[in-house]
């Protein structure tokens, strides 16, 4: 057995060269766990870089994530698994300028994730470590969650200079191994060495799963682990710095990572079933159901009743039901321990007049039962999410809670959360998504939601203009249905008073920023479509030579700079929604003029989309009729060639332009 003194030494000659202790373990180890914890560091941790080689390696970079190191421990504690995990974190500035983005770090917390301890330092370039001692924990300000009990412990690294090394390591407990959180290779910066190490005793079963669009580079080591144990290694080096794009899926579709989770376990040499296929997870989401505690009342079926009145048809009841909960309980999303997956009481809610998603699948689900209709809590994740229940059925595969109701054999998704959306379309974001349906306590079903077809989603743009002596004079009506329709009666709903206009200006513009909204209407009585109209002034668009008109009647110019950037894009493009859309711009020529050049059209389509372009003379109006279609949600890398080659036909149209000559 070592003795204190040989660790001690261990230890300052390990400082000196620049390696990252993990202290607090140290101290919470006996001797000689703390001799082989020290080991393992000398040979698996990386020293700080040369900064010159850093700086030309990446010369656009602040600084470089050296070692992101994240361990697990998997064991059976009290007959059930026990988890522990702690990270390591590197990171060496390169760049003056770093001190003012990056010397600001943090980490998260929760009531599943419980910190116990943490530390931070500075080591600087003439090898002195300086303690972080600013730590501040507050609650994580996450947007559209009202409430979590999710902590972020913020500091700053002090003398963050050139060369300098941040130093944090963090401890946590996980509190429930179901919830084990997938991880990541990359991060916002480049990353030099990234790992997940986990050891597994020999009575956990575990599996992975290596997802991502290239996970080429994660090298993988399952070795033999004490006493009958595993050891699973998930490494990747010199990754690049994470890229986004607005018109981006979730992250979880493209960067390379890995989810694993306890398959089974065995408890005394008997084999525990834990999250081994679809009915393992069944059984803990029902749990959850189960443990919501009825609270007695007569708040909901009054409302119900006063709702159905008078309503003979399943159907009847159901809209009614579900558009009483969207106008009437506000969506407040909570995520407070297991107040995050245990629903509220539907009397609660109902009283209450608010909750989160889980509170109005309870309220819909209990108003749909006392009304006579077959309903029932369903679990799914939003398209945020790649995952499939069929595939890898866990926890974190559904992110979200909705009420499914069954309708003379039809099944119809109601989300309470989505105030805008119309009963038998689902919301645009559970589009081809995976539903687990509870059934009763034993029996379940997953069904994928449509996705719906592009001609229930139009867009139609009619604009009439005239010449005048100003220039240009017009009227306008836009015809919504569909998800186009919901978004903007969702727009309408939330925008202010106050700046409607010069939202519906923005809205209706064409032509050129020179775009006069003189009056405008709107009509949305009909919750499936939205019908505006405008008059406008479009002054200086028109151009006069001697006898000559000339006018581009491409009042819009769709997908300008929208080409991909292919093949040096990898990540997907994704779309909200199927759709067609009809832009028609009419023109009434004037008295005494005649056409003296009329533009070709044409029309070009592919497996992934395409366009119509057709100019036409009917009487005295010269019509121009722009048509679009997308029949895509997800466009990997493999279809942006043909997004491009759509778009080279489609330039130059743009150019063309009309000519009226005197007669």
């Amino acid at each position: 057995m070592a003795q204190p003194s040989i660790i001690i030494k261990m230890e300052n000659w390990l400082k000196r060269c620049g390696i990252i202790m993990i202290n607090f373990y140290l101290l919470r180890m006996n001797k000689a766990g703390r001799l082989l914890l020290l080991f393992c560091f000398v040979v698996n941790t990386l020293q700080a870089q040369d900064i010159e080689t850093l700086r030309k390696q990446y010369p656009d970079e602040k600084a470089v994530m050296l070692n992101r190191v994240l361990e697990y421990t998997i064991e059976i504690k009290n007959g059930v698994p026990y988890v522990e995990s702690r990270e390591l974190e590197q990171i060496q500035y390169l760049l003056g300028t770093a001190t003012a983005f990056m010397g600001r770090h943090s980490f998260f917390h929760s009531y599943f994730e419980e910190v116990i301890s943490y530390d931070a330092y500075t080591r600087t370039p003439d090898d002195k470590k300086l303690k972080v001692t600013n730590f501040q924990t507050n609650s994580n300000e996450a947007r559209s969650v009202f409430y979590n009990d999710t902590k972020e412990t913020t500091f700053q690294f002090p003398s963050v200079v050139p060369g300098a090394v941040g130093n944090l390591n963090v401890a946590w407990i996980n509190k429930d191994p179901h919830l084990l959180s997938p991880f990541y290779f990359t991060t916002y910066i480049p990353t030099i060495n990234s790992e997940l190490r986990i050891t597994a005793s020999k009575d956990i079963n575990l599996k992975y799963h290596l997802l991502g669009i290239d996970t080429s580079k994660i090298i993988v080591k399952v070795e033999a682990g004490k006493r009958g144990g595993k050891v699973y290694t998930f490494q990747s080096k010199n990754s690049t710095a994470e890229r986004s794009y607005n018109d981006a899926p979730g992250y979880a579709y493209y960067l390379p990572h890995v989810i694993f989770y306890i398959d089974s376990y065995k408890d005394k040499g008997v084999t525990v079933p834990y999250l081994s296929n679809a009915d393992d997870l069944y059984r803990l989401n029902y749990s959850y159901i189960k443990a919501m505690e009825p609270k007695p009342g007569t708040g909901v079926k009054e409302v119900v009743d006063s709702l159905i009145k008078g309503l003979t048809t399943d159907e009847e009841k159901a809209r009614s039901i579900y558009s009483w909960v969207q106008r009437n309980i506000k969506y407040v999303a909570f995520e407070d321990g297991m107040g995050g997956f245990i629903p509220r009481p539907a009397e609660l809610v109902c009283k209450r007049r608010f909750g989160d998603c889980k509170d109005m699948s309870s309220i819909m689900t209990e108003m749909l039962k006392t009304a006579g209709l077959k309903t029932y809590f369903t679990w799914i994740g939003t398209r945020r999410l790649p995952y499939k229940y069929s595939k890898m059925p866990l926890p974190m595969v559904s992110n979200h809670m909705i009420c499914t109701v069954d309708i003379n054999g039809k099944l119809i998704f109601l989300d309470g959360t989505d105030p805008t959306c119309v009963f038998g379309i689902p919301s645009s974001h559970l589009q081809d998504k995976e539903a687990m349906i509870s059934i009763n306590e034993n029996e379940y079903k997953i069904v994928t939601v449509p996705t719906v077809e592009k001609e229930k989603n139009t867009l139609t743009d009619t604009t009439w203009l005239e010449i005048t002596a100003a220039g240009i004079k017009g009227k306008i009506r836009k015809h919504l249905t569909g998800y186009f329709a919901t978004d903007m009666h969702g727009k309408l709903i939330y925008r202010n008073k106050k700046n409607m206009q010069q939202y519906l200006r923005d809205d209706f513009e064409r032509g050129s920023n020179k775009f006069q909204l003189e009056a405008f209407d709107i009509d949305e009585r009909d919750a499936g479509a939205v019908t505006m109209v405008a008059d406008f002034l479009l002054p200086d668009y028109i151009k006069k030579h001697g006898d000559e008109y000339y006018l581009n009647l491409n009042l819009f110019k769709f997908f300008q700079n929208e080409q991909i950037d292919h093949p040096k894009r990898k990540i997907p493009v994704e779309n909200d929604f199927n759709f067609l859309k009809k832009y028609v711009t009419l023109l009434r020529v004037p008295d005494g003029y005649k056409i003296s050049y009329m533009p070709p059209g044409k029309s070009y389509r592919n497996s992934i989309w395409g366009f119509n372009l057709k100019y036409e003379q009917k009487d005295n109006w010269v019509i121009l009729t722009q048509e679009y279609d997308n029949n895509t949600l997800l466009l990997a890398n493999t279809g942006f060639s043909d997004w491009n080659k759509v778009l080279e036909n489609l330039y130059p149209l743009y150019k063309e332009t009309l000519s009226l000559t005197k007669i």
